[in-house]
């Protein structure tokens, strides 16, 4: 947005001295206008002297005018040319100026997209960290209810210990392997002696 501003800023200043030539060429303009126009007051004046004094003091005259009138506009056709030229350079400053604007107002705006898919994608992400802990949780939950059953049936079992204290998974483990072990040798037993 700042970039943007300061090309805007930098478009009204050259367009303000591009106004600001044009003006001066127009005044030039005028002022060459106004010389002619004295030079038709002096063609007039001619007329009304006689034919001897006409041509004596209008070879003067007009020699006189033609040189100042010469130099005026050689300085105007010059101020002319660097006015033009002064345009031109104006004109392509502003155009550079205005593709700068644009290829800004394109980053920002793809800037501001692959922010707005951040963002996204980091919402999408906190919406799977919080299904997963849920998840988490019901199978934590569903574990600890399955290895408390596994606790109670193993040490309800005739001739078990009441655990004491916090048991560990391999605790449980060898008490269950424990009571398994107890009913294999039971049932092979029962086989040996012939019994169903």
């Amino acid at each position: 947005t700042g970039a943007i501003t300061s090309l805007q800023r930098q478009m009204e200043i050259q367009e303000s001295e591009l106004r600001r030539i044009r003006s001066e060429k127009e005044l030039l303009q005028k002022q060459l206008r106004e010389r002619e126009a004295q030079l038709q007051v002096v063609s007039d004046k001619f007329c009304s002297l006689t034919e001897e004094q006409r041509q004596e003091e209008a070879v003067v005259m007009m020699e006189e005018e033609n040189r100042n009138l010469q130099q005026v506009v050689t300085e105007q056709e010059s101020q002319l040319a660097e006015q033009n030229n002064l345009i031109s350079e104006l004109q392509e400053t502003i155009r550079q100026l205005r593709v700068e604007a644009v290829t800004t107002r394109l980053h920002l705006q793809k800037q501001k997209q692959a922010q707005e898919e951040i963002q996204n994608q980091a919402e999408a992400l906190q919406h799977k960290e919080l299904q997963t802990r849920m998840a988490l949780e019901i199978i934590s939950s569903k574990f600890e209810r399955y290895r408390n059953k596994i606790i109670q049936v193993t040490f309800s079992v005739e001739g078990s210990h009441e655990p004491q204290g916090e048991l560990t998974d391999n605790e449980v483990l060898e008490a269950l392997q424990k009571i398994i072990n107890e009913r294999a040798e039971f049932q092979h037993k029962l086989k040996h002696k012939g019994s169903k």
